[in-house]
């Protein structure tokens, strides 16, 4: 079975050298909605220390964290469980190990501001750019059928298997067979 990855990142700016507070991750199988989403990944990352290698904050942005709900923006801003990049970085590369695509809700942002980090830390991005799929583009192409105004949005873990799910529906929808 191909390994689909859907990544998703919430951050305190929209610039590729972003701080990243969140990142979430799912496997999932874009030909079977009917298949349970797989193996997740979740971790909230140390903002200091990105803060201290000249990531950015913009404060429209932390304005707009201001205007979230209070759930939502405890979960993205909250100070505990934070990890170090190392672990961060170390997390990433084995859970997208052997991935045959990535999925991003447009990766010129979330791909793009995860490898300006490793760039920054001197790793080497841990996908080929070729593995690189856009959902929303998918999704504008075939058809989204999500409702707008969930709950849980802006949670990246949650978002990625929103995502995941739109596109295992599009894909059934039109019976495609390869991506």
């Amino acid at each position: 079975m191909a390994i689909d990855i859907m990544l998703d990142i919430e951050t305190l700016a929209t610039s590729p050298d972003s701080v990243i507070l969140t990142l979430g991750a799912i496997k999932f199988n874009p030909f079977d909605p009917e298949a349970e989403m797989g193996q997740a990944l979740y971790v909230k990352v140390d903002v200091d220390e990105q803060v201290n290698l000249g990531r950015k904050v913009d404060p429209s942005t932390v304005e707009w964290w201001g205007k979230q709900s209070e759930a939502v923006r405890e979960e993205a801003l909250g100070e505990g469980d934070r990890i170090n990049l190392e672990d961060f970085t170390q997390q990433i590369n084995k859970f997208v190990n052997s991935a045959n695509r990535i999925w991003a809700q447009g990766p010129v942002f979330d791909i793009v501001i995860l490898e300006n980090l490793y760039r920054q830390l001197n790793k080497p991005t841990p996908w080929p750019f070729y593995v690189i799929r856009d959902s929303r583009t998918l999704l504008q192409a075939l058809g989204d059928d999500r409702q707008p105004g969930r709950e849980q949005a802006h949670n990246a873990l949650a978002d990625c298997v929103y995502q995941a799910q739109a596109v295992q529906s599009a894909v059934q929808r039109h019976k495609l067979t390869t991506l």
